[in-house]
């Protein structure tokens, strides 16, 4: 473990000395965090299993997915749950996801009838869900129509808590290691747990902003203290609500979402307010670091996957749920939508899967018993991430060339300006809107 901490603090300080130079040929952190890990795997590879199956390994995912998702309740601006566009947002999230959903979970009964339909669910909920991550220049590009990437940015954003629930009810229904439990069973479970977090998550988050509200108009807080609250808060709920037994993932993004409604921009002394953006920077460096920790530790699960060899009808699965297992539900779903074929292929196409589908797949392979189910699920989502690398990581821009629209298609991309030098959806740009 000594040696595992001392290659990722090497590599994290190296990589933030050239990082600007990287950026310019493309190439982001989590790529150069998966080749440490990929080279460390190499060296460690009896380690692996044991090192992901642990419960240390068990507790810091799910502290990762429970700021993640605050992070990501908080970050859609336009003060709409879903963004500026929410008609659209609400096709890819309400319709064309859960349709994703069942696709593969019928595509993964006919490639792999050995495995029962629950096992099935969990790999669909791991390897659908879609995250910039590995793609964030996607969002950045005016050569795509700026409703396309208002649309993916907030899918983005929300899919992982959408799908949080049933990945728990699934992994309630497969069992933890000692036991597995009937659908009315896990139901049973699973509905107590996500009643228990919308009402903890709920009142956490509006309690802590309106507490920060009142404390900002007194001038009891500084700077720093705002930031440390903002980060603190997806703890404490996530905790919070655990001690109740309720779903810790699904309250840290409901306290986001209330967190985001009830919390007014910071005022200063003169009486101006000031900018939000500031509040959540310890809170989004803190989750870019951690983010940087699961792709070295993804980097060591492509080591063991590949090692023991590729299934292929894991890999069939993978890349159908990049390509057609979401691109016809985009296309199903935008009927009748102000978007162009072009556009919704966009939507379809660049769909990269990131941190969410790593968090998702550690969490199957701890509580899946131990076996064959465990193995396929770390596989899954292993194959399906490293291949959303290759294909929106590294060919993001070959894609972003071959499916713009012609210039005279796009009038109003073409008169908006200079290229952005951050995501139209960024937190400064959401201080703003708040102020």
């Amino acid at each position: 473990m000594t040696f595992v901490l001392i290659v990722i603090t090497a590599v994290v300080a190296g990589w933030s000395l050239v990082a600007g130079r990287l950026e310019g040929w493309h190439v982001r952190a989590p790529m150069v965090l998966v080749l440490a890990g990929g080279v460390t795997g190499v060296f460690s590879h009896s380690q692996i299993a044991g090192a992901l199956n642990s419960e240390i390994a068990l507790r810091v995912v799910e502290v990762i997915l429970a700021v993640l998702l605050f992070v990501d309740a908080t970050e859609l601006p336009g003060g709409r749950l879903f963004g500026r566009d929410p008609g659209s947002a609400a096709r890819a999230l309400l319709v064309a996801l859960p349709l994703s959903l069942i696709l593969t979970v019928v595509l993964g009964a006919w490639l792999l009838p050995g495995l029962p339909l629950v096992v099935l669910l969990l790999i669909a909920c791991i390897i659908v869900p879609t995250d910039f991550a590995p793609a964030e220049l996607l969002v950045r590009d005016r050569r795509i129509p700026e409703k396309v990437r208002s649309v993916l940015n907030v899918e983005s954003g929300y899919n992982d808590g959408i799908v949080s629930p049933l990945f728990l009810f699934a992994v309630i229904l497969a069992g933890s290691k000692s036991q597995a439990r009937t659908p009315m069973e896990a139901l049973a479970t699973a509905v107590p747990f996500a009643v228990k977090a919308l009402a903890v998550g709920a009142l956490l988050g509006a309690l802590v902003a309106w507490l920060m509200n009142l404390a900002d108009r007194a001038y009891w807080m500084t700077e720093q203290s705002r930031r440390t609250l903002v980060l603190i808060a997806p703890l404490l709920t996530y905790t919070t609500t655990v001690a109740v037994d309720g779903n810790g993932f699904v309250a840290a993004f409901v306290c986001g979402i209330a967190f985001r409604y009830v919390r007014q921009a910071p005022v200063r002394r003169h009486g101006a307010q000031a900018p939000a953006a500031s509040d959540f920077q310890l809170i989004e460096d803190t989750n870019s670091m951690m983010t940087m920790v699961m792709w070295f530790f993804f980097g060591n699960a492509v080591v063991l996957a590949l090692s023991e060899g590729i299934d292929w009808p894991v890999f069939l699965l993978c890349v159908a749920a990049l390509t057609i297992l979401r691109i016809l539900p985009i296309a199903l779903a935008f009927l009748g939508s102000r978007f162009s074929w072009r556009e919704r292929l966009m939507v379809g196409v660049l769909g990269p899967r990131g941190t969410t589908s790593i968090v998702f797949g550690l969490l199957a392979f701890n509580a899946l018993p131990l076996g064959s189910f465990a193995d396929t699920a770390l596989d899954a989502m292993t194959l399906a991430v490293l291949g959303s690398v290759l294909l929106h990581g590294g060919g993001s821009m070959a894609l972003a060339r071959l499916l713009a629209p012609p210039p005279s298609s796009s009038p109003a991309a073409d008169s908006a300006g200079p290229p952005l030098t951050k995501p139209p959806h960024s937190r400064a740009d959401a201080g703003r809107e708040r102020a």
